[in-house]
């Protein structure tokens, strides 16, 4: 059949009335019950059997169901609905296919389904859905209800089908009814009294007639369609229309605000809503079931009125902001003492409900169903990527980003993703997902275009290649992954022309970095900067982070101030008020603009130097940055110490933090925590047997190594010239990134059991230091090891509680540093230098000095053995002859 060839409603009358119902046409009947809907669709049920349609009910709904069905029928779409061979949960009952979807599962797997089964059915078909209003029901916002239809409509339409929908009058808002109605073809009012039914068309698409938007009497029974003309009828009419409450205050509201409104007039009434709390909770809050316990245990109806004050939109805030909000609310109950001594906390919250609208109003869903196919996934990612860089928000949207900024005023904010998944137990996603520094300067328009543009930027980085590579890698390419967003105030201080924190940095409660035998791992450990904490979670230019266990905080690694000078920072991120960005400054520049009081928790003296001054009769302070007076300070590490020591005991889990310390003139100091997740860390006891005597030795180190213990055999090895890559132009050496990612693939793509060995420090942001990698092109790497070479720079840093460390842990990969010192025991490096180099089948396109550069070995005939003992920090790699 053609687009816009007429059918028939069942109701003849009814087609004269409308000029038809045509193929492509979607038919909303907005009515006050779903007894009023039968009248209109139990007819076009019957019509399309008669005429021999392809006739689909898809069922969704909490009320009775459209088509009869009995308990036998639920039982079998239950049992479909829970095979994982079914695609679909569909029975066939008298003609009719019935389709059970579940909106629990979230506005994004429900929509694709509904997409997949019109996809299935193709062309010409007839739909029944159930009631519009029951999404939402499910998803507690009229707003994500006209978001499916908006994507689902033009659908139907372009598959030239014919769909009715029943909506309930006065449970919606008038702006999410008028988004229906704008997308839909034909939008129906249906009111009924005691004796009569009528219907008066608000919308008929491309069809028009003198009478058609009159109101219209309908009898049931007879089928007979009058056009109401005489003025006692027309009166009648608007009685039953003002009698079924449509013009209801209420409906300038969304049902999420009204829901919230409703809950304080009953607290404010003395009721008690700790029912309507457990709502809140899983309607604002996260999708870990474990992290929502906890919500419950230590929140009350004041938190979650707090929340929804400072949220944008509707929907949920996501993994980050609820670790972060879980966290300070465990240390104000159960530690006040500590409490004292945190910064308050102002953040505001953008709803994950918002991420689907933008790609909804930008006309990208399209591309989001076809991302979410296996074909699409990475290629379709991209397209989707570029889209939400480039697309618009509405002006009411903007609006509420203005009441956003009016509260900041000028204060530096950071926009930072807090997914649906982020920051869970198992999923960490560290440094997945951007986060973006607004410096909050300007007229309101300036700061809210900046403002835009940061969101964009997180919602765009859903996308990014890492990001897919993490959700592929822990199978959760299915999942539903909104994106919310958490809005901090940057916490620091004015220092000139710059702003920032005195200190920031990470910390876990159980370390995995013990470098002296004495020390424990229960006891936590630091990761400390000076300035904003990206300089600790980030690997970048020639840096080093103050790292210390906090079981003996004041153990030094170097004893000589010489080597802790070079092994200090030497560079800070800051805030630059001047030229309005993020900004890296030497840290000489950092201290001539602080204070003294704040200098000192943030240096150490090089005595030695000074003393060789003052013999020349010259006094001079040299000092290099390490942290050194914070960890010298006893009351900061009891409290960091034991706010770890709570923080996991509440979890009943490791965790990792971040945190910014700012001093005042009095040496005092306040703690921001500004994030909380389960730490993602393997605490296994097992004791591997390190060989002796087997085979021959490849490398083996001790004490330079992260990892559970293990014993693999590799069957690739991809080892990366030191000395080699440093003779490489600089220009080129981002490609050494991109051709370890193609080897990456190859063994993705070949299920290789692979070993990785380079220059200096992986996934470092300046080729000059290593290779800079992200994390999608090292992901299938079993282990991975850095070369040191102190002659041109290379040096090794096992980052622990970078964002690198975090996906090393996650994805169970094995991070070891061949050092030149006495943690190498050996390291023969000739021992594969006579085997053939895959890279050339890899790609066969790379000059000559790519293929000096990069060995890549395929064992066959011998056995690549790697070993790992974690209790002993010992790590050999052997080849052996096959048995």
């Amino acid at each position: 059949m053609a687009a816009f060839d007429r059918i028939k409603s069942g109701i003849e009358q009814l087609d004269e009335t409308l000029d038809n119902i045509r193929l492509g046409d979607n038919v909303v009947w907005q009515v006050s019950n779903l007894k009023e809907f039968s009248y209109f669709v139990n007819p076009f049920v019957k019509q399309a059997l008669e005429d021999g349609r392809n006739l689909i009910y898809i069922n969704f709904g909490q009320h009775e169901p459209l088509i009869p069905m009995t308990d036998e029928d639920f039982e079998k779409l239950e049992a479909e609905r829970n095979n994982p061979k079914t695609e679909f949960a569909m029975i066939e009952k008298d003609g009719i296919k019935i389709y059970k979807v579940d909106p629990m599962e979230q506005f994004e797997s429900f929509t694709l389904e509904v997409h997949n089964i019109i996809t299935k059915e193709g062309f010409d078909a007839f739909y029944v859905f159930d009631c519009l209003s029951d999404l939402q029901a499910a998803w507690a916002t009229d707003l994500m209800m006209g978001n499916f239809f908006r994507v689902t409509c033009p659908y139907l339409f372009i598959l030239d089908t014919v769909a009715y929908f029943p909506v309930i009058r006065g449970k919606h808002s008038f702006e999410s009814i008028a988004k229906i109605r704008e997308t839909t073809q034909l939008f129906l009012d249906v009111y009924s009294s005691k004796s009569d039914v009528y219907v008066h068309p608000l919308k008929v698409w491309n069809r028009y007639s003198q009478t058609m938007f009159l109101g219209h009497k309908y009898n049931p029974e007879t089928g007979a369609v009058t056009t109401l003309t005489d003025g006692m009828e027309v009166s009648k009419f608007y009685q039953v229309i003002n009698s079924a409450s449509a013009y209801n205050n209420e409906q300038n509201t969304d049902s999420w605000e009204r829901f919230f409104t409703a809950t304080e007039l009953l607290h404010q009434n003395g009721v008690d809503v700790s029912d309507r709390c457990d709502l809140m909770c899983n309607m604002m809050m996260a999708k870990d079931d474990k992290v929502i316990e906890k919500i419950k245990q230590y929140f009350d109806y004041e938190d979650y009125i707090s929340i929804y004050n400072r949220l944008v939109g509707s929907g949920m805030i996501g993994g980050k902001a609820c670790g972060m909000l879980l966290a300070r609310k465990i240390i104000e109950k159960d530690r006040p003492d500590l409490y004292e001594n945190f910064e308050p906390d102002d953040s505001f919250y953008i709803g994950s409900d918002l991420f689907y609208t933008y790609i909804v109003s930008n006309d990208l869903w399209n591309i989001r169903v076809k991302q979410r196919t296996k074909e699409g996934y990475y290629e379709a990612g991209k397209e989707l990527e570029e889209g939400l860089k480039n697309g618009t928000f509405p002006e009411d949207i903007k609006n509420e980003f203005r009441r956003v900024l009016d509260y900041f005023g000028q204060s530096p904010i950071i926009v930072r993703s807090s997914s649906l998944l982020e920051d869970g137990f198992g999923n960490a996603f560290a440094g997945k997902y951007e986060s973006v520094f607004c410096v909050n300067r300007g007229s309101l328009e300036e700061r809210l275009e900046a403002f835009e543009e940061a969101v964009k930027t997180v919602y765009a980085s859903t996308m990014n290649i890492s990001a897919l590579e993490y959700r592929s890698l822990n199978d959760l390419d299915d999942c539903d992954e909104q994106m919310g967003l958490l809005v901090q105030r940057v916490s620091g201080s004015y220092y000139e022309d710059y702003f920032f924190p005195t200190i920031a940095g990470v910390g876990f409660s159980y370390s995995p970095y013990s470098p002296q035998p004495d020390m424990g791992h229960n006891g936590g450990m630091l990761r400390l900067v000076m300035g904003l904490g990206t300089k600790a979670v980030d690997r970048t230019q020639n840096d080093y982070p103050r790292i210390i266990n906090l079981d003996r905080p004041h153990a030094i690694d170097h004893p000589d101030v010489a080597e802790r000078h070079k092994y200090s920072q030497h560079s800070l991120d800051v805030l630059d008020l001047k030229e309005i960005t993020l900004h890296e400054i030497p840290v000489e520049e950092g201290l001539e603009v602080l204070p003294r009081y704040a200098k000192r928790p943030v240096i150490e003296h090089d005595t030695e130097a000074e003393r060789r001054f003052r013999e020349r009769g010259r006094r001079r302070e040299i000092v290099f940055v390490n942290c050194n007076g914070i960890v010298n300070n006893d009351k900061f590490i009891y409290m960091m110490k034991e706010l770890l020591k709570t923080l996991e005991s509440a979890y009943n889990y490791p965790v990792d933090v971040e945190y910014t310390v700012n001093i005042g003139a009095d040496n005092s100091f306040v703690v921001n925590l500004l994030q909380c997740r389960p730490l993602q860390i393997s605490t296994t006891k097992e004791i591997i047997e390190i060989p002796e005597g087997v085979g021959e030795t490849y490398f083996h180190i001790k004490k330079a190594s992260m990892g559970r213990s293990r014993k693999e055999k590799i069957d690739t090895l991809v080892y990366v010239d030191s000395h080699k890559y440093y003779e490489y132009p600089y220009a080129k050496k981002s490609l050494i990134a991109r051709i370890i990612g193609e080897v990456n693939a190859y063994c993705r793509d070949n299920e290789k059991t692979s070993m990785l060995i380079v220059p200096g420090r992986i996934g470092t942001s300046s080729p000059e230091l290593g290779i800079p990698v992200v994390f999608a092109e090292i992901s299938q790497f079993r282990a991975i090891l850095e070369e040191s070479y102190s002659k041109v720079g290379y040096v090794p840093e096992l980052s622990f509680g970078s964002h690198m460390f975090q996906d090393l842990v996650e994805a169970d990969i094995y991070y070891g540093a061949i050092f030149e010192n006495d943690k190498r025991l050996a390291f023969n490096k000739d021992l594969i230098k006579d085997y053939p180099n895959k890279l050339l089948d890899i790609n066969s396109e790379l000059d000559d000095e790519i293929y000096d550069m990069i060995h890549v070995v395929d064992f066959d005939g011998v056995n690549l053995e790697f070993y790992h003992d974690m209790v002993g920090d010992e790590s050999k790699c052997i080849l052996t002859e096959k048995n």
